[in-house]
């Protein structure tokens, strides 16, 4: 039997030695491997964080006092420690644990975030309300060094050092990454701190002086590390911080149990704000991870243990992106490809490869991508910030007024569209086609296979007075559909028997749309399936196909709010068109975690539920006049 076994709550910590911790330690890295091996995961920022976590839960007292992950994918040793290691083996899988923090599955869990850059707002807020109810308790915020390139935390920040009753510490998980390195003004000052010789070898040397002193060492350590101004005030630039007027403590060795329990104890003590600056690696503890040089294993799938080696899979839709995108690059000298921190996440690592000085990443900063590359328009040159679908929410405001009223050439390619599945609610992408239908001008691409994927990218950066988007899911694209004949600009998948029904299948789903037609074709229905390809604005060739047909079925992976479906009712409506209309798209809800297929088909979004829905209408439709197709059919 292990120590996690005997850890049913963080209190069963405080009666470990610290050999113990150090045993402790281990044991948990031993079972992240193993069960990030089998389900996938962020296996590379948990590995970085299990000593950080321990002295967390040993310093505080949760969940009276409250933490707060920024991000939350380095949650796992959280959970671990929290009563959760009997259902850890369920990380990810349909109804089992989440791979973020989850009010339902802890009270140890308050904010379920998992966009980055937002932890201490919420810990800002919290803190605030615990001193005006007069409530003794604590609030810390881990947030990690990449994060701190989104300008939300800098706004915390100003707020948080003017707050001086906030008993709120401030813990920067400084790894150098957030997927990939961090880059900007920030990282090259984190780095100065680091990797200052004087400070390191100064440190170092009084460290092992004062911890050789039988019985006083370590308190005389602690004192000063206290002290208001140590020497870590004379050999490193820790100004950074405390210009902003938060008391600072660190550089912290991330991986020495012991001096970061100690520094957060004394940031405990403070009674103000604090800001402790710990340094941790990521992947720590697993050689193949620390490795690992592309992203130190932030999210692998399935894996060897033995030798980190990912079980092998066939290539997805980011895949053909990235070769798409060096294809372009190739052509146009213009083309400058943009990331949010997410290089490889989103497949530009291919085109940063050949042309560094046309790619660029601006951290965890949406927003400040959104607008830059309005300017980077203005300048002469055509952006394609890719970014996933979830994470350009963030940055609507932008979208509208910095791009979209500006009429800037500037092509958004959404990855991860749709249901997502494994990563839960906050990183399904259901919500871009109904924002994006508000703004003007711009127009949004749906491709239903990789050949439409590259036609759609090549038209959309030939769009240089407005902006547009390009949307594409997770996971492997299916084989080609081919178009039987052009409806205007829409493609035709299908056309069989009477004109009973039109469905149209937007992107991702004309794969469930064509098998569903074959279905209702068993069933003695015609029907006519169309791709729209550009789903905004609305195809008028697809207002006259409906005028055409007995019913009008549209079939879309995004929210039923305000969606493609219902924007086309509202055109249809608004063309005199009065072909009853059917609707299928995502509930407007947050969907638990599950395999992509698993949440299409609980949600009504497979074939066959369409089919029997769709019978179901036209059954009950009254007979409808024998008309001639447009095309003379």
């Amino acid at each position: 039997m292990g120590h996690l076994d005997s850890i049913t709550s963080p209190r069963d910590l405080r009666a470990l030695s610290t050999e113990q911790l150090s045993e402790l330690a281990e044991e948990i890295r031993d079972v992240l491997i193993s069960t990030t091996a089998r389900t996938g995961g962020h296996l590379g920022p948990n590995l970085g964080v299990v000593e950080l976590t321990l002295a967390i839960h040993r310093v505080f007292e949760s969940p009276h006092d409250r933490v707060v992950f920024d991000t939350g994918h380095q949650t796992y040793v959280h959970k671990l420690l929290t009563g959760r290691a009997d259902r850890f083996s369920t990380l990810r899988q349909e109804g089992g644990l989440s791979g973020y923090p989850s009010r339902a599955e802890s009270e140890h869990d308050i904010v379920e975030n998992s966009h980055a850059s937002t932890s201490l707002s919420y810990a800002d807020g919290l803190a605030k309300a615990y001193a005006i109810r007069g409530e003794d308790r604590h609030v810390v915020a881990v947030i990690g060094d990449g994060a701190l390139t989104g300008g939300m935390a800098w706004e915390a920040l100003n707020n948080i050092a003017i707050a001086k009753d906030s008993r709120l510490v401030i813990v920067v998980n400084d790894n150098e990454r957030s997927y990939t390195p961090t880059i900007g003004g920030l990282a090259t000052s984190l780095t100065r701190l680091r990797t200052n010789p004087r400070y390191e070898q100064v440190l170092d040397v009084v460290k092992k002086r004062l911890q050789a002193v039988p019985g006083v060492g370590g308190a005389a350590y602690d004192a000063l590390h206290a002290m208001k101004k140590g020497m870590k005030d004379v050999l490193a630039p820790q100004g950074l911080f405390e210009d902003l007027g938060l008391k600072y403590v660190g550089p912290v060795d991330g991986h020495d149990e012991a001096a970061v329990e100690s520094a957060l104890t004394q940031a405990k003590r403070f009674g103000g704000p604090v800001i402790v600056h710990v340094m941790t690696r990521k992947g720590a503890g697993y050689d193949p991870a620390e490795r690992h040089e592309a992203d130190q294993f932030h999210a692998p799938g399935p894996f060897d243990v033995q030798n980190g080696a990912e079980k092998p899979k066939g290539k997805i839709w980011t895949d053909h992106f990235s070769e798409a995108m060096v294809e372009l690059g190739e052509r146009r000298e213009d083309v400058v490809a943009m990331t949010a921190a997410m290089m490889h996440p989103v497949g530009l690592d291919a085109f940063q490869a050949r042309w560094p000085g046309r790619t660029i990443d601006v951290g965890i900063a949406e927003q400040h991508a959104t607008t830059s590359a309005a300017g980077l328009a203005m300048g002469g040159l055509h952006p394609v910030f890719a970014v996933y679908a979830t994470f350009l929410n963030r940055a609507f405001d932008q979208v509208l007024m910095d791009v979209a009223l500006h009429r800037c050439g500037v092509t958004f390619v959404l990855d991860r569209s749709g249901v997502t599945g494994d990563d839960g609610a906050s990183h399904n992408g259901m919500w871009d086609m109904s924002i994006l239908q508000v703004v003007p001008g711009l127009r949004l691409a749906a491709p239903r296979d990789v050949t439409r994927l590259r036609e759609l990218l090549d038209e959309a950066v030939e769009v240089s007075d407005a902006p547009t988007v390009v949307r594409f899911p997770k996971g492997p694209p299916p084989a080609d559909i081919p178009t039987l004949a052009k409806a205007g600009g829409a493609d035709v998948l299908v056309r069989t028997g009477a004109h009973d029904v039109l469905l149209v299948a937007v992107g991702a789903m004309a794969e469930v749309a064509v098998e569903a037609a074959a279905r209702l074709e068993a069933e003695g229905v015609g029907v006519t399936v169309v791709d729209p390809r550009w789903v905004k604005p609305v195809e008028p060739a697809i207002v006259e196909l409906a005028r055409e047909h007995r019913l009008v079925v549209s079939v879309e992976d995004n929210g039923r709010v305000g969606g493609v479906g219902a924007t086309l009712l509202q055109t249809l409506n608004d063309a005199g068109v009065e072909t009853p209309f059917q609707l299928h798209a995502i509930p407007q809800e947050f969907l638990d975690h599950a395999k992509r297929g698993v949440i299409l088909s609980r949600i009504g979004l497979d074939s066959q539920t369409i089919a029997r829905r769709i019978l179901e209408q036209v059954s009950a439709l009254e007979p409808f006049p024998t008309l001639v197709r447009s095309d003379g059919s």
